[in-house]
């Protein structure tokens, strides 16, 4: 079983968006049981609170439902378990180093590593001054580095 941990800052924007569509690529590919999937925050301030309703409109829209998570902060069992620690942006990567044994930081990656298409290394992050375009924005990057991750799972891993 491959385990991937999508994680942002307070796990109820980004990441939970990431699990959500990530998710629905796993299963349309009928790999459930081959591919685990889950996201975190690297704070705690969020820790068990629903996605952000605006994450979860979005999401929505597309046919996802993400309204069933509920944030939590990264703890070690996480990082030791995981195959991939895809996190959302720079800053998470270098939280994450903090965190993160350096014989296991070869999991760790930015999610739109898998997503050469775009033009940025970053998900943004919608939470503060995002308006509905930013969640929209988001998803965009998201499902588009979800399918590369996925192809590049699948060809390495499967």
């Amino acid at each position: 079983m491959i385990k991937v941990l999508f994680i942002c800052t307070g796990n109820i924007c980004r990441s939970p968006t990431a699990e959500g569509v990530f998710r629905a690529l796993v299963h349309e590919a009928g790999l459930e049981n081959e591919i685990e999937i889950d996201s975190v925050g690297t704070g705690s301030w969020h820790a068990g609170s629903s996605p952000d309703q605006r994450s979860q409109d979005a999401a929505a829209l597309r046919g996802i439902d993400i309204s069933d998570q509920r944030s939590r902060q990264i703890g070690s069992d996480d990082i030791l378990n995981s195959d991939y620690l895809i996190a959302m942006d720079k800053s998470n990567v270098d939280n994450l180093k903090l965190m993160v044994p350096p014989k296991m930081r070869d999991k760790l990656m930015l999610f739109l590593k898998f997503a050469p298409s775009q033009d940025r290394e970053d998900v943004p992050d919608p939470y503060y001054g995002g308006g509905p375009g930013g969640f929209e924005i988001v998803l965009d990057l998201v499902e588009d580095a979800s399918r590369g991750l996925l192809t590049y799972i699948c060809h390495n891993d499967l």
